[in-house]
């Protein structure tokens, strides 16, 4: 009967013999998501004894936060995130997913927090609102600098007006930390510093983290922790299990083809690089129809980019800019404004370049050095070359019947109005208002169906 239950065990791989590890190391972003949701769908299908996530991370983008903690929750397999190695940081988004794990572990010399939740689209710089006064206090005093030019209108006692940039960061606030508070009550933890990290920023390092019940252990190394986490009894998907970690073999598990794509295409300093071709190969593809290349390779830039833009926190202000700046310098080209539409289309540019992305947010940002660097070459890609293509196009034509215009001919033979001229090896009617001799130089001056009109040329003029 054993050697039936061991075999049926193998068979449905519930030997539970092994710990899955999966490394993050990067902010938190669709790529991670992805990795993490993926790596606990192996976890379960191996009957793993337990998941591991070794984090390290500056925070990341709320949206993929939330999809890996609802991952975390309803795996069936226990997850233990352990902030390490040493120096390493759970930051910001990072402090949610510590919350919801059903073991959180730090090393040494680790920390976490500063989970504020960072508004996406505002400018850099900007200072926050001023906060209105709460009821009962007494009212600012006057500025006696002031001069507003107008008297204010009175207001009802105890009524204040809010912001509504700052009503907008108070909601954002106030959902982060019921968020925050309910992951702590579900797993049992700290929730009043929870709160403290969303509103006030705090931060812990591991001892001071584990001595206000943030986090369940300190340990070393991957060993350390399976050894400490041996016995525990955890609460997965609202059933107690206790954890047989001692003996187990760890696999990793490496992000794939897949993470690997999404993890360079919503990097945003690729996603930047990627529009910048998409819009430069569709213009090329436009001004030179039939090359197909640049259309083809600008099409397929243009989408992958849009795709990262959906997933990255765009500002769309950012954004509209950048496509002003672009619009300006092509206007340049055919509109010369003596560089005014030119220079104002760089400045777009290099501004809607730096306001794209948030820079408050991790390392979510697009990278001065890279803005700079394409921004120099976008104004000379659209200030010399393409000046040059176009100034190709205003050359005279040098084929076909319309290249007849202005070429010299010899008269065949004497004629008052209507003759015959030697022309490029051919021989055409032609038609003067002045007569003309035999061997005379005429130029083409214009075309009547298969009859060419002519004026005599000066000997100066066709020696020159």
């Amino acid at each position: 009967m054993l050697f039936i239950a061991l075999a049926a065990g193998l068979l449905h791989g519930e030997t539970r013999d092994k710990a899955i590890l999966l490394n993050v190391d990067d902010a938190i972003g669709p790529a991670i998501t992805d990795y993490i949701e993926r790596g606990l769908d192996k976890a379960n299908e191996a009957g793993a004894e337990i998941v591991i996530i070794r984090l390290d991370t500056p925070g990341g983008l709320d949206l993929a936060m939330r999809s890996i903690i609802q991952a975390v929750i309803a795996s069936p397999v226990p997850v233990a995130i352990h902030v390490a190695p040493s120096g390493a940081r759970a930051a910001s988004a990072g402090t949610y997913m510590m919350y919801a794990a059903h073991i959180a572990a730090m090393a040494p010399g680790t920390n976490l927090g500063a989970a504020t939740p960072v508004q996406m689209g505002g400018m850099p710089g900007m200072d926050p609102p001023e906060k209105p006064a709460p009821p009962g206090a007494p009212p600012a005093a006057p500025d006696p600098d002031a001069d507003t030019g107008e008297t204010a209108a009175e207001e009802e006692p105890g009524e204040t007006v809010p912001d509504n940039a700052d009503a907008m960061r108070k909601k954002i606030v106030n959902d982060a930390a019921a968020y925050i508070r309910s992951l702590a009550e579900l797993r049992g933890r700290n929730a009043e510093w929870a709160e403290q990290a969303v509103r006030e920023g705090a931060s812990l390092s591991a001892e001071e983290a584990l001595d206000a019940g943030v986090i369940d252990i300190i340990a070393r190394d991957i060993s350390d922790l399976l050894q400490q986490v041996d016995g525990r009894t955890v609460s997965v998907q609202n059933a107690e299990r206790t954890l047989s970690t001692s003996g187990l073999i760890v696999e990793a598990i490496e992000p794939d083809w897949r993470n690997e794509l999404l993890a360079i295409i919503t990097n945003p300093n690729i996603a930047y690089i990627l529009m910048l071709l998409g819009i430069y190969g569709l213009f090329f593809e436009l001004a030179n129809p039939g090359y197909v290349l640049p259309g083809v390779i600008g099409g397929i830039s243009l989408l992958l980019a849009l795709y990262a833009l959906q997933v990255l926190p765009v500002n769309y202000a950012g954004l509209g800019l950048m496509l002003l700046g672009v619009a300006l310098m092509v206007g340049e080209l055919f509109m010369p404004s003596f560089g005014i539409l030119g220079i104002g289309g760089l400045v777009s540019f290099v501004m809607g370049s730096i306001l794209l992305f948030d820079r408050d947010s991790g390392n979510l940002a697009v990278s001065l050095p890279l803005i700079t660097a394409v921004s120099v070459l976008s104004a000379g890609f659209f200030l010399i070359v393409i000046r040059s293509l176009y100034a190709s196009r205003q050359r005279p034509v040098v084929t076909g019947a319309e290249e007849l215009i202005g070429a010299t001919g010899t008269i065949a033979a004497d004629f008052s109005s209507a003759g015959i001229i030697h022309i490029h090896g051919e021989q055409w009617n032609a038609r003067s208002e002045t007569p003309m001799r035999s061997g005379d130089n005429a130029r083409v001056i214009g075309r009547d169906g298969l009859t060419l009109l002519i004026e005599p040329v000066s000997e100066e003029s066709s020696q020159c």
